[in-house]
């Protein structure tokens, strides 16, 4: 009836350590985007913004307001 011996500041590191990576798991499912989809997603978003500023009517210069 001996008992495992276990450093203790060893097991609270471990510990520790494994909370970290399944938060950083977590955050990665959640926040993560690869560089090439990052880079579809900035270029999706300008050609947007583009589209819309060619359809903008322009104000007529002689118009009083």
């Amino acid at each position: 009836m001996t008992a495992d011996i276990i450093n203790l500041r060893q097991a609270r590191k471990r510990k520790a350590r494994q909370g970290a990576e399944r938060r950083a798991e977590e955050n990665r499912a959640r926040h993560g985007l690869d560089k090439t989809r990052r880079a579809e997603d900035a270029f999706e978003r300008r050609r947007a913004d583009q589209d819309l500023d060619g359809k903008k009517l322009d104000p007529d210069p002689d118009a009083q307001p």
